[in-house]
Parts: structure tokens; C-alpha cells; sequence
């Protein structure tokens, strides 16, 4: 009877084999994708963002809109914040010269804006390409608004897509064509 249990013991280990190898490829897979598709958004979006001239950042089409550069500044940040909660790694600064204590939105020079944006890419390239699949199942985030490290990444790549497609219509207002997608 010992044997029997044994037996059976271990036939059933050999059944789960295949769906752990199975789950652990399909996170693999969703983490290639991600780091993949976080490194074309951001190549997509510092492109748009170096097509509009430096005198234009502050460029909206009308007043209840925020600026070009005001709408860079608002990814970047949203991209080190969405970025740290999923990874857990330290969420960096914000450079002084771009924030405004006061109401949240100083303009900065295109420079500013477009290294800043460039390196919210870099951290979020580097933190979603570092994640374990437990990172992107792990429900962080504060109190009010908790999701897994996934729907982190997947929020905040949605979010960026959404303030893009609002970049592009700045850029057409104002007679540039936007760069063609590479997906």
C-alpha cells in the first residue's frame, strides 16, 4: 500500500511538471512583451516629444488644456511612479528646475523635459526587464489603490499611449507630422 501511495505520489508530481513549466513561460512571455513594448513606447513618445520646436512647449490648444511640455512632464513622473510601485525599486527625483511646489506644473526648456522623459523610460526599461514573476503577481501600491505589478505596468503603458495620441494632435495643430508608430 506504501508503495502504491508512492507511486501515485509521484505520477502526480510528474503531471504538474508540465502547467509550472507552462505558467512560468507565460510569465516570461508577458515580461518579454512588456520590457518590449515599455522600450517602443518610450522610443514613440521622446520622439514625438523632440518633433515640437523649444519655443512651442508651452503650446496648448485651449486654456482648461495643459501645455505640450506640461503633458511630457505629467508621463515622465507617471512612468517613475507606476514603474517603482511594480518593481519595488526606489522611485527617483524629480528634477527641481521641472516641478512647481505649488500647483505641480512649472515649464521647464525642452531639454529639461525631454532628458527628463528619456530617463523615466530608462528606469522603467530597466525595472520591468528586472522583474520576477512574482514581482508582476505581487498586489502593491498604496492603500487606496492597490493592483499586481502587471496591471502597474500595463495602467501606466496605457496611460502614456493616451497622452501621446493628446501630443500628436498638439504637433498636428501646429502643422508637424507626428512619426510614424514602429510597433
Amino acid at each position: 500500500m506504501a508503495i502504491m501511495l508512492k507511486i501515485a505520489a509521484a505520477l502526480l508530481s510528474l503531471l504538474t511538471i508540465p502547467a509550472l513549466a507552462q505558467s512560468t513561460i507565460a510569465q516570461s512571455t508577458i515580461k518579454d512583451a512588456l520590457v518590449k513594448h515599455w522600450k517602443t513606447s518610450g522610443d514613440f513618445t521622446i520622439a514625438v516629444a523632440k518633433l515640437m520646436p523649444a519655443d512651442s512647449y508651452s503650446f496648448k490648444p485651449v486654456p482648461d488644456e495643459l501645455t505640450f511640455g506640461q503633458i511630457l512632464i505629467q508621463v515622465a513622473r507617471a512612468n517613475l511612479g507606476a514603474c517603482a510601485f511594480a518593481s519595488g525599486a526606489k522611485r527617483p527625483d524629480v528634477p527641481p528646475a521641472l516641478v512647481d511646489e505649488e500647483s505641480g506644473k512649472r515649464e521647464a526648456d525642452k531639454d529639461a523635459i525631454v532628458q527628463f522623459l528619456s530617463s523615466s523610460f530608462d528606469f522603467c526599461n530597466q525595472a520591468v526587464a528586472g522583474m520576477t514573476p512574482e514581482k508582476l503577481d505581487a498586489v502593491v501600491g498604496p492603500p487606496n489603490r492597490k493592483m499586481t505589478g502587471y496591471e502597474w505596468l500595463w495602467a501606466y503603458f496605457t496611460h502614456t499611449a493616451h497622452h501621446r495620441g493628446q501630443l500628436e494632435v498638439y504637433l498636428r495643430l501646429k502643422g508637424i507630422k507626428p512619426p510614424e508608430y514602429v510597433f
